[in-house]
């Protein structure tokens, strides 16, 4: 678990761009590297082909935040006002220490603060596991197709 005094969740940023683009590739690449094919994570992740430009204005048209430990971002996600999480990523090396936790804590007082009832997201195979042992359950699951290739997800609620 990450230790509270070493790492706290703040506002993304401009300057965070960059790293959270590399843990989006290396989470994508890495760690769902168990559960989609090479072409799969190809077409999810696209390495190499994302600006940074695009990447931010995507990052902060939404209500996105950041984990950290240090001076380094180990994690990202967001929340909408309705309660729908777009995206949850972890740097591989910061597995298992607490981060997706973190920041599903901070997305559902987030939600919270807006009246949301709910938290949903559509939720990789690899991290259906961790939301669920955080409350979330299973509505569905989804394909969704990329340049062709199909790539299965879960539509995923956690009544607040």
């Amino acid at each position: 678990m990450v230790e509270p005094a070493s790492s706290h969740i703040r506002e993304y940023t401009e300057a965070d761009a960059d790293a959270t683009l590399a843990i989006f590739t290396a989470a994508v690449m890495e760690t769902a590297a168990a559960d989609y094919s090479p072409e799969q994570l190809w077409v999810w992740a696209r390495p190499g082909e994302r600006d940074r430009t695009g990447w931010h204005g995507a990052m902060s048209g939404r209500d996105s935040f950041v984990a950290v430990a240090g001076a380094k971002v180990v994690g990202f996600s967001d929340v909408s006002s309705s309660g729908f999480i777009d995206m949850l990523f972890v740097d591989p090396a910061w597995g298992g220490r607490g981060v997706a936790r973190a920041l599903l804590a901070e997305a559902e007082g987030r939600a919270r603060a807006t009246g949301a009832g709910e938290l949903a997201a559509d939720v990789s195979i690899t991290a259906r596991p961790v939301f669920e042992r955080l409350g979330f359950e299973a509505e569905r699951p989804q394909e969704v197709v990329r340049d062709g290739v199909a790539l299965t997800n879960f539509r995923m609620r956690k009544t607040l």
